[in-house]
């Protein structure tokens, strides 16, 4: 799963990223879901997880989002202000892919290169083999 910030905002460092960090392990615990893997860059995020089929992938995205931004907001203030003082943390797009025609290994291994930023900041797309 990935979602970014709104307005693609790079305000997801230091102190912020840690407690996000610690947020999605939270909910994964609190919400019985295995959080296999995550990143989380200056303006986005990227979930490797394994959850119920009780839970839609909407619904995961929607647990976390919500959750992440009612309480980061709640503990810094100040991003309410670089949000131009609105409550809306993340955009509302995101992307959700199964891991049906590809490994688990190469979701991590995609997940792990977007730590790797290139010069122009293309996004890095793993081989995928037939």
């Amino acid at each position: 799963m990935v979602w970014s910030t709104k307005y693609r905002k790079k305000i997801l460092i230091g102190e912020i990223a840690d407690y996000l960090r610690q947020l999605h392990e939270q909910i994964a615990r609190e919400k019985s879901i295995v959080l296999r893997e995550q990143e989380v860059m200056p303006d986005h995020v990227h979930l490797f997880i394994t959850a119920h089929p009780k839970f839609s992938p909407s619904q995961i995205v929607k647990i976390f989002k919500g959750i992440t931004a009612k309480e980061l907001l709640e503990k810094f203030p100040a991003l309410r202000k670089q949000m131009y003082n609105r409550g809306h943390l993340w955009n509302p797009s995101y992307y959700c892919g199964t891991m049906g025609d590809v490994t688990k290994d190469i979701i991590l291994r995609y997940i792990e290169m977007q730590k790797v930023k290139n010069n122009n900041e293309s996004l890095y797309i793993p081989d995928i083999p037939k």
